[in-house]
């Protein structure tokens, strides 16, 4: 087993989209069902988080201060000095059903996040490009979104459905925030009575090109090659990763955000650390995030 240390005792009912603030040398993240975004200063140990109104789905740095928080209602702002949190758009789904859900900034400022069709009984959840305040849809549909990640070049979008335990990469072309053609960059097996070794949630990509990816339900986290080999296997001490982001001056620092809500009482028992952000070191550095422009 790694040498893999929870960063605070406390526990998210539902971690997810860690994000290392490079400038700030802080890390964040959100805890879904217990609406809030958190803050953690691995220099001197200080945690602080704010309250949400509704679900964060995800979180990317703004370039002009803050943050700007993918919430089940819409878009906003949150001014991490002040904890004022302003409202960018409206949501472009029923918030009755769906939610957004995974997502990341691309080189030229753009969030692309996704969403949850919470029903999951066909993939009504969409991948979205929000591009100064402009929401568009992508056209890429989905069950649950999540994995969404770019190559080091800006040539390829990566993007997982979790619940066909599938991840796809796209062509994609930064200058224009355009997608072309799609390969199956890996299937995972949806049987879950026999080798059964959990299904893609969220995702990273270093600076080497692998994409590094959180198998939920799996307990370890994988490293695979932009055809799809694996790579490296890492085991954890739970059975539910999220998520995971390099951080670090060297951003050889992985974090991993995990879940504790919903899960059996004797997986918890057994995994005491399920629910915390976790953080191992790795040999190969991970990539600075880009920043929303509003």
């Amino acid at each position: 087993m790694e040498n893999i240390q929870a960063i605070l005792p406390a526990r998210m009912q539902l971690g997810e989209c860690p994000l290392w603030h490079a400038q700030e040398a802080v890390l964040y993240w959100i805890d879904i069902d217990g609406c809030a975004v958190h803050r953690f200063h691995p220099a001197n140990g200080e945690h602080h988080a704010w309250a949400m109104p509704s679900e964060p789905g995800c979180i990317a740095i703004n370039a002009s201060g803050g943050l700007i928080v993918a919430l089940r209602s819409g878009l906003a702002l949150l001014d991490t000095d002040n904890g004022q949190l302003t409202p960018v758009a409206d949501a472009p789904y029923d918030p009755a059903t769906t939610r957004f859900n995974d997502g990341r900034c691309d080189a030229a400022g753009r969030l692309w996040v996704g969403s949850i069709y919470e029903p999951r009984d066909h993939p009504h959840a969409a991948l979205y490009c929000i591009e100064r305040g402009l929401i568009r849809d992508s056209g890429k549909r989905a069950t649950v979104s999540n994995g969404v990640a770019f190559s080091p070049d800006n040539k390829t979008l990566y993007h997982a459905d979790t619940t066909s335990h599938r991840i796809s990469a796209y062509e994609y072309d930064v200058a224009t925030g355009s997608i072309a053609g799609t390969r199956l960059l890996k299937q995972f097996s949806t049987d879950k009575l026999h080798n059964y070794g959990g299904r893609p949630d969220g995702a990273a990509v270093d600076s080497e090109g692998a994409y590094w990816c959180a198998m939920y339900e799996g307990g370890r986290i994988l490293r695979l090659s932009p055809d799809g080999e694996v790579l490296r296997e890492i085991l954890l001490p739970v059975r539910c990763p999220t998520m995971l982001a390099f951080g670090g001056n060297d951003l050889r620092t992985l974090y991993i955000t995990t879940v504790s809500k919903n899960r059996p009482a004797v997986e918890l028992e057994q995994c005491p650390l399920s629910g915390c952000v976790l953080s191992l070191r790795v040999d190969v550095a991970g990539l600075v995030e880009h920043a929303y422009l509003t």
